[in-house]
């Protein structure tokens, strides 16, 4: 099986992006833009559903038969739990730098 088929792990190598934004010599793209992060953000949530649905599809085959393979059933639940977890913490961060930024004094 090929885990980088989940696509939240390819992302984890974009996190060094922000590690550059502090750079003023870095040069800035179009991911950095805040509508590059929401679309990312957005695009995310839709994997995160395409693979819960994966994996409700494969519960409902195992279910009913078509299929009687422990392994499929089992990998596309971890893939689509992997997957939910990476969007919640993805969640919780930009909440807490959401709050950082509403508690912030001019």
């Amino acid at each position: 099986m090929n885990i980088n088929q989940i696509s939240g792990i390819d992302r984890l190598s974009d996190v060094s992006r922000y590690a550059s934004a502090s750079n003023p010599a870095a040069k800035t793209t179009g991911e950095s833009t805040f509508e590059g992060i929401l679309s990312s953000a957005m695009k995310l949530v839709g994997e995160t559903d395409a693979l819960s649905n994966a994996a409700e599809e494969e519960e409902i085959r195992f279910a009913i038969g078509e299929t009687d393979s422990w392994h499929d059933l089992m990998i596309a639940q971890q893939k689509a739990n992997i997957s939910l977890q990476y969007t919640v913490a993805v969640k919780n961060t930009a909440m807490e730098a959401y709050k950082s930024l509403l508690n912030m004094q001019f």
